[in-house]
């Protein structure tokens, strides 16, 4: 087991621990305040019985979701770090640093795809959703790292996506294109939740597990699909994208973010 492992195992017992009243606001409202933490989506801090609540915390507003099918919209809030169409099977951890999109999944390909990278900071909403409808039809549980995965150790660590623990999704859009759905952990996510398939342990288990699925699963444009017990990365991979938005930008989950076909 990896140090950061046990170090994100530690945490995780912290966060989920229910203090007594005033202590456990205490503690939510500190968080808030050192992250500068915008609540007026949620609830307030002093309803959250544990630190791990607060992290997960789900939205009290309908945020609206554009009903147009070709119209990708964010699965997440979080902040652009990378964007583009891969090349010779890799893509860009950040500028001037890849990794090969195949050891990412687990699977050979015989397309380029087009790729977006989310990362959702420690003050961000951390459940994430679907961009588009999607059939999903395997997902695949990587044991690894829980190397941060902020920008200084995107610029630091190579492979970083690739020797973290990771949760693939592979799915297909409504029109039958590949897409790929990677929900990366880091150093304090304690776990990785996908509400569709609850058999999947995060940071409990090094090997890697496949789950296929002969009937494929549905999920709408905006169902949320899981949740970050803290902060983290998605990288989206699509066969066909043009997106609408740019590097280094914040987006919000359920904000335009660019179309397929």
């Amino acid at each position: 087991m990896y140090l950061s492992n046990k170090l994100s195992r530690l945490f995780g017992k912290f966060a989920s621990y229910e203090f007594f009243y005033p202590l456990q606001c205490l503690i939510n409202m500190t968080y808030v305040k050192i992250f500068k933490i915008n609540l007026s989506e949620f609830a307030p801090a002093s309803s959250y019985k544990s630190l791990n609540a607060l992290f997960t915390r789900a939205l009290c507003v309908n945020r609206p979701i554009n009903p147009n099918p070709i119209v990708l919209i964010s699965p997440c809030d979080s902040l652009i770090t990378q964007l583009g169409k891969s090349s010779e099977g890799n893509a860009l951890q950040i500028k001037g640093m890849e990794y090969n999109i195949e050891e990412l999944l687990g699977q050979k390909l015989d397309r380029e795809l087009y790729y977006i990278n989310f990362y959702l900071s420690p003050k961000d909403y951390h459940r994430y959703h679907a961009p588009c409808d999607m059939e999903i039809h395997e997902v695949r549980y990587f044991g690894g790292e829980l190397l941060p995965v902020n920008l200084p150790s995107l610029k630091k660590n190579s492979n970083l996506f690739i020797r973290n623990e990771r949760v693939v999704i592979f799915a297909k859009t409504a029109s039958n294109k590949h897409i790929y759905f990677v929900a990366v952990g880091a150093l304090n996510v304690g776990s990785m939740v996908m509400h569709f398939e609850p058999k999947i342990q995060t940071n409990a288990k090094m090997h890697n597990i496949n789950y296929t699925y002969s009937t494929p699963i549905q999920i709408n444009k905006g169902e949320e699909l899981g949740m970050f017990k803290m902060g983290s990365t998605i990288v989206l991979f699509m066969e066909q994208m043009i997106p609408d938005i740019k590097i280094n930008q914040k987006v919000k989950f359920a904000q335009d973010i660019g179309t397929y076909s």
